[in-house]
């Protein structure tokens, strides 16, 4: 089983940039899509189901702005839009996918950077949030968290992280959350399961030459029950090509949908 997460920027400027075309070149089983700042009228044939695969959407309701999606060649048993809060659901920021005994969620944690608005509507979604993660791992059932989490969760994370402790996606309460996740909740950071390397960045600055110089931060994660972290053999970051300001993060498990 092959998962793909990739942060959009816009499913349409994504699309623009090829995306769609390098989809299909793919074997992959389920995609997980966030930041699509658009509605579903504004989604054409092909965003809204890709050659062989089922697309399913949460929009924010504030036009060009937010919204995740799953696409997934196998149709779920079941599909769910939303964590039951009213404000964080009405900016689209969690869908979640049934097959059998596994969900896989496509999920986006606000950023805080714009302002100190943002960052405490960060904390407040961390905070709403960590029950839902709670029952997640008490459903006994095997959960995949794919997306933009906006959290850098340790130094080895983001290239400068001396100068960006004071800043949105690396503060210290944001970095003690994401460790409570793990540590206490009992998640797993697959992708730290197989590799341990630094300079491994999923996300890069628009300003400067970040992109050319690797001055990134891992902010995009698939985060999984014990189980079915388990079963994972091998883990990527493509950046052959550029469909957003983030690359896919794929990682490959021994299971079947």
């Amino acid at each position: 089983m092959r998962i793909i997460t990739q942060n959009l920027n816009g499913i349409r400027a994504a699309a623009k940039k090829g995306f769609f075309a390098w989809l299909a070149k793919q074997t992959v089983d389920v995609v997980c899509v966030q930041e699509l700042k658009a509605q579903l009228p504004d989604l054409s044939g092909e965003m809204l189901a890709p050659d062989d695969y089922h697309g399913y959407f949460h929009c924010a309701e504030q036009k060009g702005y937010s919204g995740v999606g799953i696409y997934t060649r196998k149709q779920p048993d079941r599909v769910i839009e939303g964590i039951g809060v009213a404000d964080i659901d009405a900016e689209g920021r969690f869908l979640q996918a049934d097959f059998g005994n596994l969900s896989i969620v496509s999920i986006y944690l606000p950023s805080g950077s714009s302002g100190e608005h943002r960052q405490a509507a960060k904390f407040y979604f961390m905070e709403q949030f960590l029950p839902v993660l709670q029952q997640l791992m008490a459903s006994r059932r095997e959960i995949i968290l794919c997306g933009d989490w906006n959290i850098a969760h340790k130094e080895i994370d983001l290239k400068n992280w001396r100068s960006n402790q004071k800043n949105s996606g690396f503060l210290p309460e944001e970095r003690a959350w994401l460790t409570n996740v793990f540590d206490e909740i009992g998640f797993v950071d697959v992708f730290r399961c197989l590799n341990t390397e630094s300079d491994q960045y999923t996300w890069w600055s628009n300003r400067g030459q970040a992109w050319a110089k690797n001055v990134g931060w891992r902010i995009d994660y698939q985060i999984a029950t014990p189980g079915i972290a388990q079963t994972a053999r091998s883990v990527s970051i493509f950046k052959d090509e550029r469909f957003s300001d983030h690359a896919p993060l794929i990682v490959d498990y021994d299971h079947t949908l």
